[in-house]
């Protein structure tokens, strides 16, 4: 199509001779004989300008260009060819780069698929990223697809183009997902003969998928026994067999000398089954790695002390460096004996019958000072335990010198007096606005009445509140108000602590506490100012002061720490984690394009973020193998969320899970499942057993005290070594039977027989293990000598300083002894035996028990019953014999004083018989 200026136009204004034309879609005008294209983008700057007889027409072609004459009818003509002309245009633009772009989605399907490789989020991301670069709105396209002017330009085209949208359109990630599995499926069959012969036993369908999804980002869920070891080595040799990266490129990291011994030599093993020779996949401990990448960065090995490594050491060194502090510093001796003394327990927030050391006649749950008084509240334990450090002299809830009780109320106990001033104390549960927790019922009332009966009999009253105690002003408060009457305060960690009264905590410990402290805080990376910030963060409810004590401690101690290290230009465990995570981040190049992390569950914060370093550069992977069932290095650093957040971690990720195991029998994975999933942290997953039962898988044998626990394992192994002679119980075709003895501490070994290896050495090999050392390993039949209250579960818990130095966890009361258990339970091929005491069973067991796992008997197999105490719902009733005669009490006597009452016994009532008359 064409415009010229209109008759009228030549005639009465001679306008220049100019044409505009349209052909094939492409925009030209004509001026004095000179042609000039007009491009796209130039359409939008004509501008109309309408007169009374034509129209005058202005357009950009470098410069502008006046045109007079347009018809004034061509005008909507040719306004609407514009825009017909710039849909096409555009729409052509537009196709070309999907085009363009699906053309690039082929030829990467085309290389992968040649490759054999997995089409990976790396890739993906790439080709997304190009795709959203193109600046392609779907709205916008799809209307202008269904404009008129591109349907009827389209004709016999329509249905190719309109395919061609919509495979634009599509949802990519999900088409290629559904690429991976056909991809898989391919794998599996064409690498059947590798994914057979790479082990002992052929991989199962489970692991040979795991080994197979080359993924960046993998992780694998394997339960107990389940061959994780396996998979891992078959998957760095397929990548090696399909080219995927050299073996130079490949590490496998474990968290131990031994466990990365066993990852090379296992290694080697499949290498050689499938005649692979010259290939060498190396496997390293995290800390050696970090040590070689600080190397490699800096060219300077760091050096590493003894007492950074070794545990005693360790605790040694840290002795040394509290000891110089308080040598130099009173205020600092001070803190710290005060922090052991006074505040070393923590101020618990659990119900107090969870917590209590007592409880009286009436079944009140009660708390025990260092003066050995049984006190009602935490609280209340601090202010005494306080008060005796300070060598005051107190009683705790004296009977007020006035007589006050009525029929309706005992007598009137305020909670302290201090009788070398006459002086009563009362501590009140008040908030800072003066307030009582809700569910104190009448309360204030109660602190009202206690106040006018002060001022009615005049005796002297100091008070306090819990506001003040959460703050520490509670302290300088109690010390003027004692001080201004003439007590003289006399500090002295020193002062013997009655056989009743609480055991403080011991230096020792408290220097264990800090190293563990110390391993935390590196391991996440923390400065002073961070602990701080986190400090300030915490809620008042709390008892923020006790927090603000310890760090008063720590961060002297962490300073003397690094400065010890850096006197003998060394680091330690942490350093070389987070140093070597240093280098990477910086830019240092990673050599390994392949990083397989064994045992991931107990990764540190460090830990993840140095494998996160490792892959940083784009189509590196990452195959994390864990379980977080059994997440029971929490004390060393482990943070158990970096495998429950594995995606949210690294931002993605292909989740494989192995639930088929080959170690324990079916009874063993379900009550072991069911009992470490009741906290729901952990990751589900169900446990399927392809080893079949030998005998009874759970035994609990109750003794009468722990000095009988031992001849109880003996007595147990005689009849077990007894029945693999007599061939009752089948024995092993190649080996002896293997037996665990398997402690929560180490001195849980002296349960073993002396003299086993004559008795039943030709038959049974026996080993104690703690079960921390015992993870990764297997026995026939697992014992557990120490299944008595505060065993299993410890009452050790983590202190709550660590929240400061550990991301948020798992929350779940004795979450991470539950999975110290899973893991004791989980090591039995055959049978897992409990031994226990007389009411002292462990809260574990109980719950067994009460779950219909176990019944527990006698050593000689008969149920045994107990009859839960009454009043502390913990300790058991037994019958016992005094002076007076036999009697029951509770089994937590004296702390627990239940004793119930005897029948009395009612004389039988005579009657005379007198015959009738």
């Amino acid at each position: 199509m064409e415009w010229k200026p209109s008759f009228l136009s030549r005639l009465f204004r001679r306008a220049a001779s100019w044409r505009l034309k349209i052909e094939n879609d492409q925009f030209s005008v004509t001026l004095n004989e000179q042609t000039y294209p007009i491009p796209l983008e130039a359409f939008s700057s004509l501008r109309f300008r309408d007169g009374l007889l034509w129209t005058n027409v202005t357009v950009w072609v470098g410069n502008e260009i006046h045109l007079v004459g347009l018809r004034k009818s061509a005008r909507h003509t040719l306004s609407n060819q514009l825009r017909a002309v710039t849909s096409r245009q555009n729409f052509r633009t537009y196709y070309a780069k999907i085009m363009g772009w699906l053309k690039l989605v082929d030829q990467v399907a085309l290389t992968v698929d040649a490759e054999h490789r997995w089409l990976t989020h790396d890739m993906q991301h790439e080709l997304l990223s190009e795709k959203d670069a193109l600046k392609i709105d779907d709205a916008d396209l799809k209307a202008l697809f269904d404009s008129p002017v591109i349907q009827t330009a389209l004709g016999d085209n329509k249905t190719r183009v309109l395919g061609r949208l919509r495979q634009w359109s599509q949802d990519w990630p999900t088409h290629w997902q559904t690429r991976n599995k056909a991809h898989m499926i391919r794998e599996l069959d064409a690498c059947s003969d590798l994914l057979d012969n790479v082990e002992s036993r052929e991989l199962n369908d489970e692991q040979a998928k795991a080994v197979v999804c080359f993924d960046n980002r993998v992780q694998l869920i394997a339960s107990a026994g389940s061959g994780k070891t396996s998979t891992m080595v078959a998957k760095a040799i397929y990548a090696v067999h399909r080219g995927f990266v050299a073996p130079s490129e490949i590490i496998m990291l474990a968290f131990n000398k031994d466990a990365a011994q066993e990852l090379q030599e296992r290694g080697a093993q499949s290498l050689g089954r499938l005649g692979m020779a010259g290939v060498t996949i190396n496997a390293l401990t995290f800390h050696s790695l970090g040590l070689t990448i600080i190397g490699g960065a800096t060219g300077k090995k760091p050096s590493v002390p003894n007492w950074a490594t070794k545990a005693n050491l360790g605790l040694e060194k840290l002795g040394v460096i509290v000891d110089a502090l308080k040598d130099r510093s009173d205020e600092f001796r001070t803190k710290w004996d005060l922090f052991r003394l006074v505040f070393g327990r923590d101020h618990s927030t659990a119900p107090l019958r969870d917590v209590a050391e007592a409880f009286d006649r009436e079944g009140e749950a009660r708390l025990i000072t260092l003066n050995g008084e049984h006190v009602a509240s935490q609280e209340e334990r601090l202010i005494a335990n306080w008060l005796f450090y300070n060598g005051v002299e107190y009683a705790y809830e004296r009977p007020y010198e006035h007589d006050t009780a009525t029929a309706d109320h005992r007598q009137y106990a305020p909670d302290f007096y201090y009788p070398q001033l006459n002086l009563y104390h009362e501590h009140f549960a008040f908030d800072a606005e003066g307030q009582a927790p809700a569910h104190f019922v009448n309360y204030a009332e109660g602190a009202d009445w206690k106040r006018k009966a002060h001022a009615s009999y005049g005796t002297q009253l100091i008070e306090s509140t819990s506001h003040q105690l959460r703050t520490g002003e509670i302290f300088a408060h109690l010390s003027q108000e004692l001080t201004s009457r003439g007590v003289e305060l006399d500090p002295n960690p020193d002062r013997p602590i009655p056989d009743s009264g609480l055991v403080p905590l011991e230096h020792i410990d408290l220097v264990k506490v800090l190293r563990s402290f110390i391993s935390h805080y590196k391991s996440n990376s923390l400065t002073a100012a961070i602990l701080h910030e986190r400090y300030d963060a915490l809620p008042i409810s709390v008892f923020k002061f006790r927090y603000k004590m310890f760090l008063e401690l720590a961060i002297p101690v962490i300073e003397g720490w690094d400065a010890a290290l850096k006197e003998e230009r060394g680091i330690d465990f942490e350093d070389m984690i987070n140093l070597a995570a240093d280098c990477l981040e910086r830019g240092y190049q990673s050599p390994y394009r392949l990083v397989m992390a064994d045992e991931y569950q107990d990764a540190s914060r460090a830990r993840a973020r140095l494998c996160r370093a490792l892959v940083q550069e784009p189509h590196s992977h990452l195959f994390a193998v864990g379980d977080d069932w059994q997440s029971i290095n929490r004390f060393a650093g482990a943070d158990v969320s970096v495998m429950t957040g594995f995606v949210e971690w690294y931002g993605h990720g292909e989740v494989f899970r192995l639930e088929k195991t080959y170690r324990c029998p079916q009874a063993i994975c379900d009550a072991s499942s069911q009992f470490v999933a009741k906290n729901p942290a952990q990751l589900q997953k169900t446990v399927i057993s392809v080893t079949e039962p030998i005998g009874p898988e759970f035994l609990a044998f109750q003794l009468s005290s722990r000095d009988q626990v031992q001849n109880g394992l003996r007595q147990y192994l005689d009849d077990l070594h007894q029945q693999l002679s007599t061939g009752v119980v089948p024995g092993a075709s190649d080996r002896l039977i293997t037996v665990f003895v398997l402690g929560r501490y180490k001195a849980d070994a002296q349960f073993i027989p002396h003299g086993w290896e004559q008795r039943y050495g030709n038959k049974l090999e026996i080993r104690f293990k703690t079960v921390h050392t015992s993870k990764g390993d297997q026995a026939d039949y697992v014992l557990l000598p120490g299944m008595m209250a505060g065993g299993f579960p410890s009452m050790k818990g983590d202190d709550p300083v660590f929240g400061l130095v550990m991301p948020k966890g798992d929350t779940y009361l004795h979450g991470e002894e539950r999975r110290l258990f899973y893991v004791a339970l989980t090591r039995a091929r055959r049978s897992v035996v409990m031994f226990t005491v007389t009411a002292r069973n462990s809260l574990f067991l109980t719950e067994l028990v009460n779950d219909g796992v176990v019944i527990v008997t006698d050593i000689k197999g008969e149920p045994i019953q107990e009859k839960r105490c009454p009043v502390c719902q913990h300790g058991v009733v037994l019958q016992r014999s005094g002076k007076f005669g036999d009697f029951e009490s509770c089994s937590g006597f004296p702390r627990c004083k239940y004793k119930p009452e005897k029948p009395t016994k009612k004389r039988a009532r005579q009657t005379s018989f007198r015959p009738r008359r």
